[in-house]
């Protein structure tokens, strides 16, 4: 999303400049207000997706979500749960000085404010253990949007642009457009799009648009370095 938005002011106006940019399958740039956020930079992603960043948050510990290389690479702080914390003792413990531990249900500002959401991943096999997973809701000015990790768990409030994720593992695309339908979000961009071929892609765009213009919700899919 590249908004420029003008507010009239006593004598002036005021630019606020905020910016959505998809990177490889679940990471997202998030640019508001002078602040440039990176959330889930994986091995699907390329390192330069965080030059600059001020913050990094990170979901839950799976490698296409979270990379050590990646956090050595960048001196920004990081924000993500325990049990990614945990992991990131074990295989870069450079960075532990840079880690905040967040908590479902206290919110957070790394220069944009942050709510966690959510505790568990999606079941992938009922034989597997539960992994850990915190989804964010930030906050741009008068604009909320909703990352949710590997979980179809609902943000608990209204937001503006849900990052949907589109195939998984875990995930039928009924879910996705249940879990599209019940956040409610006016524009929806998909993410979690490594797993499927294309052509899969292209079918799974068009259920999605298909179900969601009907409910006057916007879906797209962007290639790797665009604007929402």
């Amino acid at each position: 999303m590249d908004l420029e938005r003008r507010a009239g002011l006593v004598g002036r106006r005021t630019l606020i400049f905020m910016r959505i940019t998809k990177f490889g399958h679940s990471c997202v740039r998030i640019e508001h207000g002078g602040t440039s956020i990176v959330l889930d930079p994986g091995v699907f992603t390329e390192v330069s997706a965080l030059d600059g960043a001020d913050a990094v948050l990170i979901t839950h510990e799976h490698p296409d979500h979270y990379l050590p290389a990646h956090l050595l690479a960048s001196d920004a702080p990081v924000f993500t749960i325990e049990a990614v914390a945990a992991r990131i003792r074990a295989d870069a413990p450079e960075v532990l000085e840079r880690v905040t531990v967040v908590t479902p249900g206290e919110s957070f500002d790394p220069g944009i404010p942050v709510r966690p959401v959510g505790e568990l991943h999606a079941v992938i096999h009922p034989d597997y253990p539960r992994f850990f997973n915190s989804g964010y809701v930030l906050t741009l000015g008068d604009t909320k949007v909703y990352h949710p990790g590997d979980a179809l768990t609902p943000p608990g409030e209204d937001v503006d642009v849900l990052l949907l994720p589109v195939s998984a593992p875990w995930m039928r695309i009924s879910e996705a457009i249940d879990f599209a339908r019940e956040v409610g979000a006016p524009r929806n961009l998909a993410i979690h799009d490594r797993i499927y071929s294309e052509a899969g892609l292209g079918i799974v765009d068009g259920h999605l648009n298909t179900f969601l213009s009907k409910a006057g919700q916007e879906y797209v899919r962007l290639a790797d370095g665009a604007d929402l």
